[in-house]
């Protein structure tokens, strides 16, 4: 046993002081932060998406400027009106597919972004990325937006669908069945298509289970949040009354810009004419619609009794303006909205 005191044993001895410093530990070298590139590049690939369609599509772009620069101003003043009504009835329905308050600003600033976005990926994709992104960062989640999302997809093809059964029951002696209403093995291909569709809806849900409990999860989500919104009327009269007016407010555009060719239709027969063709082609995944609506289109309007050059003309010309016009105010726009992080 030691007989030392161990409460007198010395601390640890000091550090000496002579010599030079230890050098310090050299910093690593850090990339730039994965966000900041991700905000650099989204901020530019709308403009870079606008010049790829322009080489693409620059044929379209001069032969529809060439038709405007010899219409009539005032009828494409009015178009530009109507085009201007579209995006605050997009933000309008989107309004009506959340229960929140929506600030209305931004939400139509975010619409008029998801136009250009809409024009670069098919399906509505580019849209729909963009309406995400801006719910997301309203404080809604992300189950709860994206079933917002699918009640909007949902809403707008039955209402179309709503609008154009009254049009055909108001005004029935416009109506040339035997030339508008497909026959025999199109009708065949067209539910074909869309039996088809649902068959491999349901076999990928019975399939893939990871699949199938996001999907029911979203399912769920949405009943409740339909459930929620059809007891507010301000909610149900924004989703559904935007959804109706929307492909009335497109075809007016189509209207105003043949008034201003001088297309020998009527209102009623142009909004049938493109209600009638967007409702059968619509599905096709196209960006924007663009191509197969715009051909089906001029279909319906010449079976209406429009000179073929001219109905071509009226289609270019609202592409000219609702796509067009807007497309680099859009991109701008969107690229705005990422920059101050509202996407």
């Amino acid at each position: 046993m030691s007989l030392l005191p161990l409460e007198d044993i010395p601390g640890p001895l000091p550090a000496s002081t002579a010599g030079p410093a230890p050098a310090p530990a050299p910093v690593p070298f850090r990339l730039p932060s994965a966000a900041r590139l991700v905000t650099k590049v989204l901020t530019l690939l709308p403009l870079l998406l606008i010049a790829v369609w322009a080489a693409v599509d620059w044929r379209a772009m001069y032969d529809g400027a060439t038709r405007l620069a010899s219409a009539d101003p005032w009828w494409l003043l009015a178009a530009f009106f109507f085009t201007c009504l579209g995006w605050g009835t997009a933000a309008l329905v989107r309004q009506g597919a959340v229960p929140e308050r929506l600030p209305t600003g931004l939400l139509i600033a975010s619409q008029f972004a998801a136009g250009a976005a809409n024009h670069a990926l098919p399906a509505s994709i580019g849209a729909h990325a963009v309406t995400l992104r801006f719910l997301q960062g309203r404080g809604i989640p992300l189950a709860r937006a994206t079933a917002s999302l699918a009640l909007y997809s949902l809403v707008r093809p039955i209402a179309k669908t709503l609008v154009l059964l009254v049009f055909l029951m108001s005004f029935p002696e416009i109506l040339r069945s035997g030339q508008l209403v497909p026959q025999g093995w199109s009708l065949v291909l067209a539910f074909g298509g869309m039996g088809a569709a649902l068959v491999t809806a349901a076999l990928l849900l019975a399939v893939v289970r990871p699949l199938r409990r996001p999907v029911l999860r979203c399912f769920r989500t949405a009943l409740t949040d339909v459930r929620q919104l059809h007891t507010m009327p301000s909610r149900i009269l924004a989703l559904w009354g935007g959804a109706a007016a929307a492909p009335v407010l497109q075809a007016t555009v189509i209207f105003s810009v043949g008034a201003s060719l001088g297309v020998p239709l009527s209102w009623p027969q142009v909004v049938l004419a493109f209600l009638a063709a967007s409702t059968a082609v619509g599905a096709v995944p196209a960006p924007g619609g663009i191509g197969p609506v715009d051909a089906a289109t001029v279909f319906t309007m010449v079976a209406f009794g429009a000179p073929m050059e001219l109905a071509t003309a009226s289609v270019i010309g609202y592409r000219v303006l609702t796509v067009w016009v807007p497309l680099l105010p859009g991109a701008l726009m969107l690229s705005a909205l990422v920059h101050r992080k509202v996407l």
